[in-house]
């Protein structure tokens, strides 16, 4: 190659890079956008005692044995061997923030040489999962604020979080984050969640929204109501299990990667199938209809179970779905707001059961999840069953979660998946009142056969 003059020869050494720099830019930038991935979130909760629901007040077991140095380690180290390159999430509750025994101390100290090791999230959870259920909202943000001041410093250097995992947060709580604190992530869900545990909070979509201020289950419905913080699950459940009420008929309605629910109650063999089953939900069909796929788990320090068992889950996802992106929540939540603006999803999810627990063998569940409303449809898998409706929660209407401190934080629609009530009974899609079927075909024309008539 010949240059007619110097000027050109200087000017292709300085524009080369220039291009080179840019071309990185955007094949970096295309790895990270929303469509065409798979994502996995991977949480951990590091608390003193079981749940502590306020500064001063606990409720559960001490659980200091459980969180040591050495379960950290062996803990951390499980999770770099399952998923080389991966980033988890780390929540500290208060407790645990300002314990000043020497295991505590040691703790936070890795746990920062994490965030610098391997780009790791260090977050903070209020309340241990439920919040809202023992505190003021003014608490809550106090707390919020106080711990992240003390994150802040704990790791220096100007580190920020995020995102905050909360379990379930209030819709003013997360708008506090958003406007105050200048977090726009929140794992502040627990999808289907009801009658188990210390708080219920069925009735929102399973995937990222931004909240209402009416609601933290319901989606925002313009610009009069927005939250800008991207709403997260807690962890992913196998949606036929999810449709029961707490441990109906025997099973555990949270199950599907949670550890406790799988490998807790089946052993590891079969409890990692039902694992793998709840995911294929989200990184086969699912992904082929919504264009990215998602799955989250939490999996607490102090679960009594050999972290093999995590090794073992990990590898398999790497192997299954190669392809899998496994970053921190909060990086995950604002890839999520940078591609959707406003609530213009649309998501849905088809599942045949894997027959373990009350994934049922002989079923079928479609979800169908938007702005609007949410929809799922149940029917046998026998190629001559009608689909029944057995969830219609419509997000127009308007909604308010409670004024005083109680465990009864759900949005109960029109008809609820938990059959808790009359109303709540299965029925055919035709034969939904008019104005409902309607708005369900303004989304989905070709779901209802009579169309719009009586």
């Amino acid at each position: 190659m010949q240059f007619k003059s110097a000027l050109q020869l200087l000017c292709l050494l300085f524009v080369l890079p220039f291009l080179n720099v840019q071309a990185q830019q955007k094949t970096k930038k295309a790895g990270t956008s929303l469509m065409g991935n798979r994502f996995l979130t991977f949480n951990t909760v590091i608390r003193v005692n079981q749940i502590e629901v306020s500064r001063t007040r606990n409720v559960g077991e001490d659980e200091r044995p459980l969180h040591t140095p050495e379960r950290v380690k062996s803990f951390r180290q499980a999770f770099a061997d399952g998923f080389p390159g991966g980033k988890m999430t780390w929540s500290f509750s208060w407790l645990a923030l300002n314990d000043t025994s020497a295991a505590y101390r040691e703790i936070r100290k890795l746990v920062v040489g994490y965030y610098h090791q391997y780009g790791d999230e260090i977050t903070f959870i209020p309340g241990a999962y439920f919040a809202n259920a023992y505190n003021t909202t003014a608490q809550v943000n106090k707390d919020l604020h106080d711990a992240l001041n003390i994150i802040s410093k704990m790791v220096g250097h100007g580190y920020r979080p995020k995102s905050i995992i909360a379990g379930f947060l209030s819709s003013e709580n997360q708008q506090y984050l958003a406007e105050k604190e200048g977090i726009h992530v929140c794992q502040g869900n627990i999808w289907s969640q009801f009658s188990i545990d210390n708080q219920d909070g069925d009735g929102s979509v399973c995937y990222p929204f931004y909240p209402s201020k009416q609601h933290f289950c319901k989606p925002a419905q313009g610009k009069t109501d927005f939250v800008d913080c991207v709403n997260l699950d807690g962890w992913s459940v196998d949606f036929l299990a999810g449709r029961r009420t707490g441990f109906a008929e025997g099973f555990n309605s949270r199950m599907g990667v949670g550890p406790i629910e799988t490998i807790g109650k089946y052993g590891e063999e079969t409890g990692l199938k039902e694992m793998m089953h709840t995911i294929a939900i989200h990184f086969d069909k699912g992904f082929q209809l919504n264009g990215f796929g998602w799955v989250t788990n939490c999996w607490e320090l102090s679960l009594p179970m050999d972290v093999s068992a995590l090794k073992d889950w990990l590898n398999a996802i790497r192997k299954r779905w190669p392809d899998t992106k496994l970053i921190t929540q909060g990086e995950f939540g604002l890839i999520w707001r940078s591609h959707y603006k406003s609530n213009t999803f649309n998501y849905r999810f088809v599942e045949r059961g894997s027959g373990i627990g009350g994934s049922d063998a002989d079923k079928e569940i479609s979800w169908f999840m938007n702005k609007d409303f949410r929809l799922a449809l149940l029917k046998k898998n026998d190629g001559d069953s009608p689909a029944k409706v057995i969830d219609f929660t419509n997000y127009t209407l308007p909604a308010h979660e409670p004024a005083e401190m109680t465990r009864k934080w759900s949005l109960l629609g029109n008809i609820n998946q938990k059959q808790t009530r009359q109303q709540d009974k299965p029925v055919s899609i035709d034969s939904l009142p008019l104005a409902i079927r309607s708005l369900i075909i303004s989304r989905y024309p070709d779901l209802i056969a009579s169309g719009k008539k009586n």
